[in-house]
Parts: C-alpha cells; structure tokens; sequence
C-alpha cells in the first residue's frame, strides 16, 4: 500500500503550530490596498487561525489530526 502524502500547495500556504491549530495569511491584502483604510490595512496583516468548519476539510488534506483556534 502506498504512502498519503500531504497536499503540497496547502503547506505552502498555512503553518502549524505545536498545539496543532492551522495559522494562515488572510486573502487581499497583497496588491490594491490604496483605497483601503488604516484600520482595513492593519487588520488584514494579522495571521488568522482556522475555524471548525475548515478543520475537516484541512485533516483531509494534511493527514493529520488538527485543533480549532475556538
């Protein structure tokens, strides 16, 4: 039987932590920002921990076990 592998694309995106919560970077805030405020700015640099509703679908991916940031 073969190995599972990790999805390759999905750790380039997220890092793990030791507690096993999933942080990633939030969506558009690369490029385009000039019309957003301060505050918008700010806040779309903060990392982001995944909720129970993605937990699954990450699991899945990862082959791994994960915990909620809730």
């Amino acid at each position: 039987m073969g190995k599972r592998n990790s999805h390759k694309g999905l750790l380039k995106r997220i890092r793990i932590t030791g507690t096993g919560k999933v942080k990633f970077k939030r969506a558009f805030s690369s490029h385009l920002n000039s019309h957003m405020t301060g505050d918008k700015i700010r806040k779309l640099k903060q990392k982001r921990c995944a909720k129970r509703g993605d937990i699954g679908r990450l699991e899945a991916m990862l082959h791994r076990r994960l915990t909620t940031a809730e």
